[in-house]
């Protein structure tokens, strides 16, 4: 599986035909930002046994995620944010790490998109 969907991509580039505006850029480089701090708020929430931070988060990414094609990881944040609100709490760290770790995927192929 890739981990950022072409079709998705391919719509960014739709609304910037020609590339002048750096509109994937933009939009890529602000996803990142976000993601990193949600990442942190995440973590600090979970640390903190905060399932409604934990939840807040994971809703908050989820729909910036699949906006760029990081389809498996908005999948996993509807998981999350599922299983919270279900009361399913001892569910949640293995999906807060699994959450994790394809936001870290998802991070490096952002980045080497923006560096090409």
């Amino acid at each position: 599986m890739t981990v950022l969907d072409a079709q998705a991509l391919a719509g960014l580039t739709t609304l910037d035909p020609t590339g002048a505006n750096r509109l994937v850029q933009r939009v890529l480089a602000t996803y990142q930002g976000s993601l990193g701090k949600l990442m942190r708020q995440m973590s600090d929430a979970r640390g903190s046994g905060d399932h409604a931070g934990v939840r807040l988060a994971a809703h908050t990414l989820k729909s910036s995620s699949a906006s760029i094609g990081a389809l498996e990881l908005s999948r996993l944040c509807s998981a999350v944010e599922q299983a919270v609100r279900e009361g399913q709490h001892d569910a949640v760290p293995a999906l807060v790490d699994e959450l994790q770790a394809e936001a870290r995927r998802v991070d490096r192929a952002v980045q080497a998109m923006l560096a090409s």
